[in-house]
């Protein structure tokens, strides 16, 4: 009987020895977290996000007070409106210096019959010639100005479309999908710009970090399956598999929290595994891995 009990012993030590030496690698689960800060100045009108919440790409999750620049845009077109207005009295110009041209030219032609017929002097048609070359510098001043209104207008729409971009940057709009991991303000609140609104990750793939040994590197490579192994309880591991998406190219100190898979190297180096999450994995869980 105790040959049996010492047996079982035996059996169970080396169990567990094989169990520990199973991972070639540990660390812990992260993911991508973005932090969405505002891009205006302003008080925050609407804000419906809580912390926990999925939320899709694009979605409108909060608003910031636009009055004043819709009150600075309503003025910038009103002015755009009253420049555009000289535009037509400056077309009404032309057309009469126009038609004053049309008479000259009438009349310039009568007097070159007359001139034939010596009944005009020569003074007389070159009279009518400077009228007539002063009324087309005219118009040329006229047009000059138009230029000039034109030159305006397109200022102002320069500015309206600053306004609109300012305006558009007040309605808070999900960069990713993801879930919401903090949420740092609330409706009523002052925002201002580049202040961190909400924390989001997308949860539905994570990366466990782990760090191997500079002899295990040969057996790694990028886009390489592997096993994951996670806690599912006291004395079971969860096995997932794994994609191996980055390696480090620089050695560093074994991190603290790290027992890597021989304890007499010091340095090591990072690699980034990504795993799909079936929803039981978390941000900061530990893992391990096996690469064979």
């Amino acid at each position: 009987m105790k040959k049996y009990i010492y047996g079982l012993i035996l059996l169970s030590f080396f169990a567990c020895n094989s169990n520990n030496n199973r991972s070639d690698a540990y660390g812990n689960f992260e993911s991508t977290e973005i932090t969405v800060s505002s891009e205006a100045n302003g008080k925050i009108l609407n804000f419906n996000i809580i912390e926990g919440q999925k939320i899709d790409k694009g979605c409108l999750v909060g608003i910031i007070d636009t009055i004043d620049l819709v009150l600075k845009k309503d003025l910038l077109l009103k002015s755009q409106k009253a420049i555009a207005s000289k535009k037509l009295d400056i077309a009404a110009q032309i057309d009469v210096l126009l038609q004053q041209k049309k008479n000259t030219f009438i009349n310039k032609e009568r007097l070159k019959n007359l001139f034939n017929e010596n009944a005009a002097t020569q003074k007389q048609l070159d009279d009518i010639n400077g009228a007539i070359n002063l009324i087309n510098k005219k118009v040329e001043a006229v047009k000059v100005k138009t230029i000039s209104i034109n030159d305006e207008i397109s200022i102002l729409d320069k500015q309206i479309a600053q306004i609109n971009q300012s305006i558009e940057k007040c309605f808070i709009n999900n960069p990713v999908s993801g879930t919401v991991l903090s949420k740092y303000v609330n409706a009523g609140e002052i925002a201002m710009f580049g202040k961190p609104l909400y924390k989001i990750a997308d949860l539905r793939e994570l990366k466990l970090k782990v760090f191997v040994s500079g002899d295990q590197l040969p057996e790694i490579k990028l886009g390489q399956k592997v096993e994951v192994l996670v806690d599912k309880d006291k004395k079971t591991n969860n096995i997932l598999q794994g994609t191996i998406s980055w390696i480090s190219s620089s050695a560093e100190f074994t991190p603290k929290t790290i027992q890597t898979k021989k304890e007499r190297v010091n340095l090591v180096y990072a690699v980034k595994i990504l795993v799909k999450n079936n929803g039981s994995l978390k941000i900061g869980m530990p893992g391990e891995v096996n690469f064979k």
